[in-house]
């Protein structure tokens, strides 16, 4: 081991990141679903290269061979429902994951490459997903490649010529599906590379804490390994219970009957929808007449997120001291899955309503309250320091950060 240590200190190098590594001794179990977005990215990355074995990219036979995948190979079935019902827990975890950087301002100053690095995983995510979701080549996967697609079409002057190599000809086919099918092998070895990169980030900067208080001393602190690794593994342990439920009793509740029929260009659904965790900025998109600027919205609806540390300007971090903040925060995580459930619905009269409002929310709070919050809030006092907060089981003490209630901060 001494040998190895003097020409590549690996083992050193793990012990200060994983098991000495100093932690605010007042991290709660939302801060878990970071260890569960890394072992849900292994195990997607496990079962994709198996899949990948026996997958055949070519659209006469993409669907059968997921059927043979199925049936035939051993164990087929559990490794596909658990690659299709994986990336499913996979957005559920980091939907929970953002929400909890979003309430406790883990994207304020210093974290502020680290949360940009956070939005870069977010949109791998989402685009490697969506790539995934057309491979079976049954008839939503199909359709939904050909709508989200055309929408590259709406751009001026470029959009064509990146929809025709999009395609890899005038219609989706099969150097469409070969396309995607490369990509979406590809693409979870970079989120890896990213993880790599938000990983060292993290261990730069530290970790936020309910609190939004900053370490001082030793006290504040506890070591990695044995008290959140521990906390981590029992966590991580209930997710995969319930991951393990979806898996064996309900594993097609998660996603679209109408792809277990086999692609028909000739035959179009009657509702064309993606996977639920694409449903609210599906229904942002819908909700605007115009194709060009439903698409800019589309895009944008992410992209926001990135901007988050400069668009808050309050110097409270979390949202435990911020008591307006806290409310308009739940009306827009509302207004987000009230966005996701007009995504599943057919696009007509109230329902169009519905999310052009909820639309309108979700960009004003982004680009109105949250910079005019940090100017008209009272917050509340923040604890003298991390240890003290738990010690007083988070009684408001002396103010150290921003002034006292009843001043703005």
């Amino acid at each position: 081991m001494r040998w190895m240590e003097r020409r590549l200190p690996i083992a050193s190098f793990a012990y200060s990141s994983f098991v000495a590594y100093p932690t605010p001794r007042n991290l709660n179990y939302w801060w878990t679903f970071g260890g569960i977005l890394t072992f849900m990215l292994g195990v997607q990355i496990v079962t994709g290269v198996v899949l990948a074995m026996h997958y055949t990219p070519q659209v006469t036979m993409a669907f059968n061979s997921v059927e043979a995948i199925m049936r035939d190979v051993n164990y087929g079935w559990l490794l596909r429902y658990i690659h299709a019902t994986g990336a499913s827990f996979f957005f559920v975890a980091v939907y929970v994951h953002i929400a909890r950087g979003m309430y406790y301002g883990s994207y304020k100053e210093p974290r502020e490459v680290l949360w940009i690095l956070g939005v870069i995983l977010f949109l791998l995510m989402v685009v490697t997903g969506f790539m995934g979701y057309v491979l079976p080549w049954g008839q939503m996967s199909f359709w939904a490649a050909t709508v989200i697609t055309n929408l590259f079409s709406a751009i001026p002057a470029v959009g064509d010529p990146i929809v025709t190599w999009l395609w890899g000809g005038f219609a989706v086919g099969n150097p469409t599906l070969n396309r995607f099918y490369s990509l979406h092998y590809l693409l979870p070895f970079v989120i890896a590379g990213v993880v790599v990169l938000h990983i060292w980030a993290l261990h730069v900067v530290g970790q936020n804490n309910p609190t939004g208080v900053e370490p001082k001393t030793e006290k504040d602190t506890v070591a990695f390994t044995p008290y959140a690794t521990i906390k981590d593994s029992f966590f991580i342990a209930l997710f995969c219970i319930v991951f393990a439920w979806f898996i064996f009793y309900v594993p097609n509740y998660l996603m679209h009957s109408d792809n277990y029929i086999p692609a028909n260009p000739g035959q179009t659904p009657t509702h064309i929808v993606p996977e639920w965790y694409y449903l609210p900025f599906y229904a942002i998109l819908r909700a605007i007449p115009s194709k060009l600027i439903g698409v800019i919205a589309l895009g944008s609806s992410i992209l926001i997120l990135a901007f988050m540390p400069w668009l808050d300007t309050s110097v409270v971090r979390s949202a435990k001291y911020r008591p307006l903040y806290r409310q308009f925060l739940f009306i827009f995580f509302a207004a987000v899955i009230g966005l996701g459930y007009l995504g599943s619905q057919e696009p007509t009269g109230g329902y169009v309503i519905a999310a052009r409002l909820f639309t309108v929310y979700y960009f004003a709070f982004f680009l109105i309250i949250l910079p005019l919050l940090g100017l008209f809030e009272r917050t509340r006092p923040l604890p003298n320091s991390i240890s003290e907060s738990v010690l007083r089981k988070g009684a408001p003490v002396g103010a150290s950060g921003p002034p006292p209630a009843g001043r703005k901060a």
